[in-house]
């Protein structure tokens, strides 16, 4: 069974499915949940070394903020 490619291809699963998947909820307005990150390690430019991405997940509208490395997310 170990050197036959039809075996393979055709064994079926053993173990049961962990779950039913769960459609994520929709947002109902732009800007209510975001995606926040921070792009570093970047050549410095006028005393600024990152850019904070900000990014609305309906719209899908990203705003790109010259920042330094030592801005908290906060």
């Amino acid at each position: 069974m170990n050197g036959c490619d039809l075996y393979q291809k055709m064994k079926n699963r053993m173990e049961a499915l962990v779950r039913k998947l769960i459609i994520n909820k929709v947002p109902e307005k732009s800007w209510i949940y975001l995606i926040v990150d921070f792009i570093t390690k970047l050549p410095l430019v006028t005393r600024k070394n990152a850019i904070l991405v900000v990014c609305d997940r309906l719209s899908k509208i990203a705003h790109f903020m010259a920042t330094t490395e030592k801005t908290l997310a906060e």
